[in-house]
Order: C-alpha cells, then structure tokens, then sequence
C-alpha cells in the first residue's frame, strides 16, 4: 500500500463539521485497505475516554480511532482541556492531569514545551500509521491566537497535510467566512489548502453550482465536497452543546429517562445507548417538574461535583430526585453524580475549585473524598450476579467509602480481580464510577425490566449499530466529495 500525505481537516469556526468528517475519512480509509488515525493536537472537551494503557484523551479521537479500526492511543490526542470554571482548565498531557490552570496562565506559559509534546505525539504516530488524520480546532484564522496555536496551521505546516476547509453553509456567511479565513493565512499555510467542503446544507445542492463557482473564483481553492444536511447517521458528539437542542420533556407511551442537565456535565456519551433504544425517551433538564415526570431519573458525570450539586440544590432538581427516590422510582448515578448521591463529599486538596466540602443528597450511606491522583481505567466486570462479562472505564478523582451500614446496601459490580466496585441499594437505586456500563446490555434489560416484566427483553447491539453508522457515514461522504480528487493530492 503506498504511503500517503497526511490528511486534515480544519474550519471557518467551531461546531462546522470536522469531527465527524475526520471519522468519516477515517473509516473510508481504513475500507480502501490504507491504516489511518486519528490526531487533534489539542481537544477542549468533558467528552474523554480511557486507552488501555490507562492513559486519559478526548472521546472525539476515540470515536475516530473506532471508526479507523484501530485501539485509540493518548498521543492521538495529546493535550486535553477539560473545563473546571468559567475560566480554568484541567489540563492532561499525554493522558495523565497536569493540574488546574486559568486561561491566561496556559496559554501564557509553556508553549514551546507543549508544541514540542505535540509534534512528538504526531510524529509516533505518523511511524506507525497511513495517513493520519489530522483535526484542527476552532477557526484557523483567528489572529490573535495565531501566536499560541499548536492545533491548526502550525501542525498543518510540520506534517505539510493537504488540508482541506469546512465551512457551515446553514450559519450563513459562508462566502465571508471562507475567503476571509484563506485570505487571513500567510502564503507557506495557503498553499497547503488543497479543497473547501461546504456542510450542512439543506435543499437541492444543484441550487449552489454558482456558488460552488463564485467560492473558487474568489479563492482560487476548489470545492471538493457539498455535504447535504443529515438527521440519519448518528456519530457521536464532541461536546454537550447540542444537548440544549436535544429532546427535554417527557412523554406518553415509553419509559421516561430523565438525564439531569449539570452545567459541567461530562461524558454525556455514557446515554447515547438509551437514545437509540425504542423503548425509551431520553431527555436532558434541570427543571424539577420534568424530572418528576420521569420513570427512571440518572445523575451523569460532572467535572466540578461540588459546585454542580450546589446548582441542582438551588434551583430545586435535587430535591426532585430525592422525591422520586421516595416514591420508589429508579434512581442512577454515574462517576460525579455517584458521588453526589451519597451523604457528604470533601475537596481538601481543592482539585475541582475554592469548595471544600459539601452535603450529598443522601440517598446513600457513602462519603466521597476527592484527590489529588486521577484513577483512568478500561475496566472488565460483572454487574450485579449475571455471569455476563461487561466493559467499562473509570474516569475520577475521588475515593468513595461506606460510612453506615444499612439494610440492602451491597457492591454493584464484581471485577475480574473480585474486588468489588459501586453500590446499590436495590435494583433500581444504585451508583457506580463505570462509565459505559449502560452500552452491556445486560445493565439495560436489568434497568428496564419493571417497566415490561412480561416481554422478552429487546437486545439492542450498540456495537452493531455503530460500525452501521460509521459504514452509513463513508457511503454519504463518498457520494458528495470527491474523493478521487483526495486521493490524487494525497499520492502527489
């Protein structure tokens, strides 16, 4: 197989497209017999995933690696900013937390030393792999950010990727916006700019040729692709801020399961399996009437526990779940919202932020001390008595005890060492660190059996249905790029 040019795909801004194009490519690739993965040199995202060296990186690129065929790796993406605050960062390097750090002080500092830790991670990958697929952050032509880059052009220019433009037609702008973005770039980044793809656009494409002409008229760069709108593949999102437009009440007919909305929400992946199963309304809030409406209530994952269980106290979510618990409907907690299930969690290391200490809503008799050391797992268990082997990855930076015995109370999962792992109280009010425990589906038939004792259970293979999607997604963008043209650049 020849060896090709590194690929990457970069935007007019954020949210346009490129994350899942990058799977996109990465699957094509890997069907045409070549062995891509995937690389974005910086990810700023609660979205991440564990490798199975223990090594911690951004849920995109374990998505891409997926679609690629390949077991993900920290280098593909080396640095990981996972929010704290409005203004600071967790930051991990090569898959291991650095520490906390504001904006100003990350991007002030260390620059070298992280562009340097990113063309090595490149670098190792590029050894092993062909091509890789690069993703870039953002827009590219943002000036005043140029000088700190180490995502977009400056990666463009040490793997001399052809790279191609994606602009968001559905915005609108998008003339201004790609002239303006390739008329900002100094000429050594230009010349890399191999093809545009315009996304997202709604109606009959035949209706843009003479855009399709105005745009390489006005840039001297061709349109490789029009990507027509889409609502029938479903990759997974980079971050939660589609999760506002995503569905948000409860309905007739089907098992309501309310994931409670936190404003530092991570992994929310962890739910895609109950969205896909026809069974179910998935709904995402933080107003205490949906969340009574609900069958089945699930605290997700949160990347400051403390302050996002304050928030749900205030505007009344919390007391709603305690509520529901009382009426003896199911209640689940993942990672941070295990936490906040129990009596008391402490922060006196202030890993998260400024509060060192808060009450839990009680539903359990556990206490939660956050520290400074990251547990980061790929996990093999057993959950409750089935003798079914599940997987799992532990993403957390507490340690979580019993401080009270109390009737019922027992271990949720059995690992494969027999150490135990999460608690239940009963079949329908238990809390676990494991994130995608809901993609066995022995955990799903388990949560739902009460709402249909009667019926077979109906085995839904998330696995299955994604390799579909990933498949889905190559023919699509077969279809609308031209992927020859790709092809020729990439073997010049």
């Amino acid at each position: 197989m020849k060896k090709l040019k590194s690929l990457m795909f970069v935007g007019t801004a954020s949210d346009v497209g490129k994350s899942i194009i990058n799977a996109g490519f990465c699957r094509i690739l890997a069907q045409d017999g070549y062995h891509p993965a995937p690389f974005k040199a910086q990810n700023m995202s609660l979205n991440s995933y564990v490798t199975k060296q223990g090594l911690e990186l951004g849920r995109a690129q374990a998505v891409q690696a997926e679609a690629a065929g390949i077991d993900c790796l920290s280098d593909m993406n080396p640095v990981l900013l996972k929010p704290t605050s409005e203004q600071a960062s967790q930051v991990v390097l090569h898959g291991k937390p650095l520490g906390n750090r504001s904006a100003f002080d990350y991007f002030a500092h260390n620059k070298a030393e992280l562009f340097a830790a990113v063309t090595q991670s490149y670098d190792r990958l590029a050894q092993q792999y062909n091509p890789i697929v690069i993703e870039g952050a953002g827009s590219i032509s943002e000036l005043n950010l140029k000088k700190r880059d180490i995502t977009n052009m400056r990666i463009a220019l040490h793997a001399q990727a052809d790279t191609y433009l994606i602009s968001d037609i559905e915005r609108g702008g998008v003339f201004g916006s790609v002239y303006g973005t390739i008329a900002l770039l100094p000429p050594e980044e230009r010349r890399l700019i191999k093809g545009i793809i315009v996304n997202k656009f709604r109606g009959d494409a035949r209706l843009f040729e003479d855009g399709r002409q105005m745009l390489e008229d006005i840039t001297g760069v061709p349109v490789v692709g029009v990507l027509p709108y889409f609502t029938d593949i479903h990759i997974e999102e980079e971050d939660a801020l589609g999760l506002e437009k995503r569905n948000q009440q409860a309905q007739a007919g089907v098992v309501n399961v309310a994931v409670v909305l936190l404003r530092r929400l991570s992994n929310f992946t962890d739910f895609d399996v109950l969205e896909k199963d026809p069974r179910v309304n998935l709904y995402y809030t933080n107003h205490p009437e949906e969340i009574r409406k609900a069958d089945i209530a699930i605290l997700p994952g949160s990347k400051n526990v403390i302050q996002d269980l304050n928030d749900i106290k205030r505007n009344g979510a919390a007391q709603a779940i305690v509520e529901l618990h009382k009426n003896h409907k199911t209640v689940v907690g993942i990672c941070g919202g295990y936490q906040m299930l129990g009596q008391y969690i402490e922060d006196p290391h202030c890993v998260e932020g400024n509060l060192t200490h808060c009450r839990g809503l009680g539903i359990f008799p556990l206490k939660t001390v956050l520290t400074t050391e990251k547990t980061t797992l790929q996990r093999n268990f057993h959950f409750d008595q089935s003798q079914v082997l599940c997987q799992g990855y532990e993403i957390h930076m507490g340690k979580t005890e019993v401080i009270e015995e109390v009737p019922g109370l027992q271990p949720l999962n059995r690992l494969t060492d027999n150490s135990t792992e999460g608690y239940q109280l009963n079949n329908d009010t238990w809390g676990t660190y494991m994130h995608g425990i809901l993609d066995n589906p022995v955990v799903i038939d388990r949560l739902l059996a009460r709402f249909n004792p009667q019926t077979t259970p109906q085995h839904f293979d998330y696995q299955e249905f994604k390799e579909t999607q990933y498949n889905k997604l190559a023919d699509y963008l077969r279809t609308h790029i031209d992927i020859d043209y790709i092809y020729k650049e990439l073997l010049d």
